[in-house]
């Protein structure tokens, strides 16, 4: 029976100049530096993740992709989803049989995660990447757009102290006063995010885009099927890389064309992160979030006359006042409450899985210990 080989400790540190130049180039930094110092021993060594199946990962460490598996001892300390590795986690591996494997051993602090509600009906955490730096949400202008989903897209971003960028994709679908009303529209946001319009069948717009990417930062592209996420990103990189299905006539709505996270390095040192399509964006545990997003409406909130004013009925509610006389627009406080109550009430069954599953816990070690004894 073949027996797994490791990597020579000398080689390791012979080649840990190479090494740190190639993870450089997928976005290591000092900061990852200083965390990883305590993991690195012996064959111990650190890989970006590149891509996530259902059932492993491929790492990268610069020069190799290779695809690896968590070691038992860290299946056993997994408590939640969050626990586990996502796309752009930094991660301490054991490289095998030449780089033809790996062992995941531990994930380092992330500076970054973002994570949405799981879209079934488990109330849980569904991580979408890992170490971000900036967040391209994109919108088509023909039939996608939807400031209310931009929202949630920007309370999902902001939790994450992501700094977001809108892509307006698919410009040359629509005519230019159709372009001027989406601006108007925009106006709500009050110059507080980059909007970047583009078209990736004339080009309009994409060395404007081009010139934002800054080297060796990651960002993450978000967005529903079909408005052009993977075209976007075969454009970026100069070559059709990654297939691309066309959007039904029907009902413009887009079929998964990307169906795995998968981290890319584009020829100008940006790394991208591709997702599926997200036809689902419920939000949990967002409060700094939500608070960023809608940062008008907390500063109204803190002159209303009860500390715990739900702005919804009670008598001198400063946030009700502001709607009235036009202070706050109308559909984004529609659309803050919304979103609040879905929190609270997600929050509350995630909560009560957690305390269930405490509970189920400690019956079940008591039970082991009593069967010890007899």
């Amino acid at each position: 029976m073949s027996t797994l080989k490791e990597k020579n400790p000398k080689d390791i540190k012979k080649n840990s100049k190479e090494n740190k130049a190639g993870l450089e180039k997928l976005g290591y930094d000092d900061w990852f530096e200083t965390e990883s110092n305590k993991y690195i021993k012996d064959d111990f060594s650190i890989a970006r993740v590149v891509e996530a199946n259902k059932n492993n990962y491929k790492v990268s460490d610069g020069s190799h992709d290779v695809f690896a598996e968590l070691s038992g001892k860290f299946l056993f300390t997994i408590v939640d989803s969050i626990d586990y590795p996502t796309v752009g986690d930094w991660v301490v591996v054991q490289f095998f049989d030449d780089y033809s494997m790996a062992i995941i051993h531990h994930i380092l602090t992330r500076k970054s995660l973002l994570k949405r509600k799981d879209p079934g009906k488990a109330v849980e955490f569904q991580l979408i990447a890992a170490n971000i730096d900036y967040a391209f949400i994109m919108q088509a202008v023909d039939s996608n757009f939807n400031l209310n989903r931009l929202e949630r897209y920007f309370v999902m971003i902001n939790e994450s102290k992501i700094q977001p960028i809108v892509i307006l994709s698919k410009t040359d679908l629509v005519s230019e006063d159709e372009l001027i009303e989406i601006n108007d529209r925009i106006k709500r946001f009050d110059d507080k995010y980059l909007f970047l319009p583009i078209s990736s069948i004339t080009d309009d717009g994409i060395e404007t885009l081009k010139k934002e990417l800054e080297s060796n930062k990651t960002y993450c592209l978000l967005g529903s099927s079909g408005v052009g996420k993977t075209t976007l990103l075969n454009k970026l990189l100069g070559e059709h890389r990654f297939d691309i299905k066309e959007v039904r006539e029907k009902d413009s709505k887009g079929k998964h064309t990307t169906v795995r996270r998968q981290l890319t390095r584009l020829e100008l040192g940006s790394i991208i992160i591709d997702t599926p399509g997200m036809r689902e964006l419920g939000n949990f545990a967002i409060d700094n979030g939500l608070n960023e997003t809608f940062d008008e409406i907390v500063s109204f909130s803190c002159q209303c006359r009860f500390k715990d004013c739900t702005h919804t009925h009670e008598e001198g509610c400063a946030v009700k006042e502001a709607v009235e006389n036009g202070l706050i627009d109308e559909d984004r406080y529609d659309n803050f409450l919304k979103i609040q109550k879905e929190s609270e009430y997600y929050q509350m069954s995630y909560l009560e899985k957690q305390n269930k599953d405490k509970t189920f816990g400690k019956m079940l070690k008591n039970y082991k210990k009593s069967i010890r004894k007899k």
